[in-house]
Formats: structure tokens, C-alpha cells, sequence
């Protein structure tokens, strides 16, 4: 991932990372599901194992929600950062929840579900993020 891919994650430790403030469109309410690469290639790797006779689709995500505030608290919290949380109107798309049903793959996938905890993925992603942008 690059620092100014857009995606909130990468947003949020960025602008952490630099001291600059946080910023939720919306009140912070609205939740997201996080999953860390590892458990996105491991359930990758269980359905090319699968049968010829199973082809999906099959929801690999992860169903753990957490809030947007949730995300950038624990983002200033884990970086030490001084940064302020500081709020702009939602777009009128943004959805309010995003939370995958993976039932089907906990059945098909033998057992498989996300095991990396949001603070230990972010742990390692903010530890990438701080590497990179000492590097440019």
C-alpha cells in the first residue's frame, strides 16, 4: 500500500504518523470490517484447495465491525501520536455498516476465519507506514 492510496487505514496512520489531524467524515459511528493480508491469503489459498465441483463466490472477509472513531482511537493510541480527531460532513453514498457473511466459507474452507486482531494488524501496518515514509 502506498501512504496517499486513500483508503482509511492507511489515511489514518499516515496522518498520525505525521502529526497531523484525523479525519472521520460523518460522527465516527459508521462501522467497517478489517482484515489483515494474512488471513485474506490464507482463506485465498483454502478455496483454490476446494473441489472442482466448488467454485464459490465465497465472502472472505472478516465480520468483526468496528467504528471509525474505533479505528482512528486506536490508531492515535498505538502510534503515540498527538493527533486531533476532527470531523467533515458524510458523503451522501457512504454506507452506515459493512460487515461480511462468512458462513459459507467457515463451511467450504475447512473451518477457515480471520484470526489477526485489528491491534495486532495494525500494529504491524503502522510499524510499514512509519518504515516507508522514513524512506521517502
Amino acid at each position: 500500500m502506498e501512504p496517499d492510496d486513500g483508503r482509511v487505514v492507511s489515511n489514518f496512520i499516515v496522518q498520525a504518523l505525521q502529526g497531523k489531524d484525523i479525519t472521520i467524515f460523518g460522527d465516527g459511528n459508521q462501522t467497517r470490517s478489517f482484515q489483515y493480508v494474512s488471513d485474506l491469503v490464507e482463506g485465498m489459498i483454502r478455496m483454490m484447495a476446494t473441489s472442482d465441483d466448488f467454485t464459490g463466490p465465497v465472502n472472505i472477509g472478516n465480520p468483526g465491525e468496528f467504528t471509525m472513531l474505533e479505528l482512528a482511537q486506536n490508531i492515535i493510541d498505538l502510534t503515540g501520536s498527538k493527533s486531533k480527531i476532527t470531523y467533515l460532513p458524510l458523503p451522501k453514498d457512504d454506507p452506515t455498516q459493512r460487515q461480511p457473511d462468512i458462513s459459507l466459507a467457515k463451511e467450504k474452507l475447512n473451518g477457515w476465519e480471520p484470526i489477526v486482531p485489528l491491534r495486532e494488524g495494525l500494529i504491524t501496518t503502522i510499524a510499514y507506514f512509519d518504515q516507508l515514509l522514513k524512506e521517502k
